[in-house]
């Protein structure tokens, strides 16, 4: 597995992948306007020529929000969420960023569990973030020094 930067190339198959992992998911254009807003940062897990996983991000004034990660069903269970997540912190910290805030459905114990492995920390509640089913989402946070 390689992690590179977002390229055009990459859109089609993040899209596949938002519509199997997420009830909401974002369509290849909301994907591709990524390519050209100077405040985000997306990461994707390759296998090949196949995306395993991604994870997207957006900094303002040195702190960052992680807006999207999924991993393919194939590919689950192999340490690229983990991966991803790590990799976003060190290209983060190189472009002095801070800290990184992320929401997940309180229901989503295998995620939770791995954010908190990686130091995040419950930080608040956002009541009523997610649709399709409606649930709160905790908002976790870490922080590290640059």
């Amino acid at each position: 597995m390689t992690i590179v930067k977002l390229e055009k190339n990459h859109v089609p198959q993040i899209a596949e992948i938002e519509k199997c992992c997420f009830s909401d998911p974002w369509n290849e254009e909301s994907i591709a306007s990524e390519l050209e807003n100077r405040l985000s940062l997306w990461l994707v897990a390759l296998e090949g020529d196949r995306v395993a996983g991604y994870v997207g991000s957006q900094t303002v004034l040195g702190e960052a929000d992680m807006m999207n990660i999924a991993v393919h069903p194939d590919f689950r269970r192999k340490g690229i969420g983990e991966a991803l997540v790590k990799k976003l912190i060190a290209e983060l910290s190189q472009r002095g960023c801070h800290s990184l805030t992320l929401e997940v459905r309180v229901s989503n114990g295998p995620a939770k569990s791995l954010y908190e492995k990686l130091g995040f920390v419950l930080v608040g509640r956002r009541k009523n973030y997610y649709f399709h089913p409606r649930e709160d989402a905790d908002i976790l946070r870490k922080e590290w020094e640059i």
